[in-house]
């Protein structure tokens, strides 16, 4: 027997969640500010490093790179080896070494230059689809390079906000992370995506874990029906 598909039409009750959960983690967390801005091919190579591992892995790797190559066009060109050695921190090097240099090689060879900055002259779903032709970008390293480095409306979501929006019913049950992309785009304003983004994930790092979530300390938990699961 087939199930149901998964209906994507938010409802005015679950924009009004929305709403109010964006409220209150503003009120306890305050508005988190990102991590120094970097210009976009600098924030595509930095989000491909993040996969599968922690920011301070993510950050010892990036720096190292960017101090064996004094630009993106020698880490394109440079020797395979030299790439996947420098990123080792960062773990899957053998992965995200050859995936970085052929994104670059993409880059250059469509456009001539190792530059993102005309996607800011896209409509948003244009610029995510062309960033997501390329092979290791998906929807979150995507959309993170558009909300953080190019200003483009786009609400990145990760294994936290997956698990976090699942639990406060934000999305359908059943909803992989990829889809709650566009999901939770629609039902969180425009303008909060970099900060909501932010807030769900620190939610979701110190209280609302995989494993045994601290729900009597959730600041969310008059809006949460996960309490009454536990």
């Amino acid at each position: 027997m087939n199930e149901a598909p998964i209906s994507c039409t938010p409802s005015p009750e679950l924009i009004n969640l929305a709403a109010a959960v964006h409220r209150k983690l503003l009120q306890v967390y305050g508005l988190p500010v990102w991590r120094v801005p970097l210009p976009a091919v600098d924030e595509l190579v930095c989000t491909i490093l993040s996969q599968n591992t922690n920011d301070k892995n993510r950050d010892v790797a990036f720096e190292a790179l960017r101090a064996h190559f004094p630009t993106w066009e020698t880490v394109r060109d440079a020797p395979e080896e030299k790439v996947i050695e420098a990123i080792r921190p960062a773990g899957l090097a053998n992965q995200k070494g050859p995936r970085i240099q052929s994104v670059l090689r993409q880059i250059t060879a469509e456009r001539g230059e190792l530059n993102l900055e005309f996607l800011k002259a896209y409509p948003p779903m244009e610029a995510l689809a062309w960033l997501l032709r390329f092979k290791g970008v998906g929807p979150k390293t995507a959309s993170i390079v558009l909300v953080f480095s190019l200003g483009l409306p786009a609400f990145p979501v990760d294994t936290h906000i997956h698990r976090v929006s699942g639990r406060l019913g934000l999305r359908p049950d059943g909803m992989s992370a990829d889809e709650a992309h566009e999901f939770l785009a629609s039902i969180f304003n425009p303008k909060d995506y970099g900060p909501d983004h932010m807030n769900l994930i620190r939610l979701g790092r110190e209280i609302c874990h995989a494993r045994n979530p601290q729900c009597e300390g959730c600041p969310l938990r008059e809006l949460c029906p996960y309490p009454n699961k536990v």
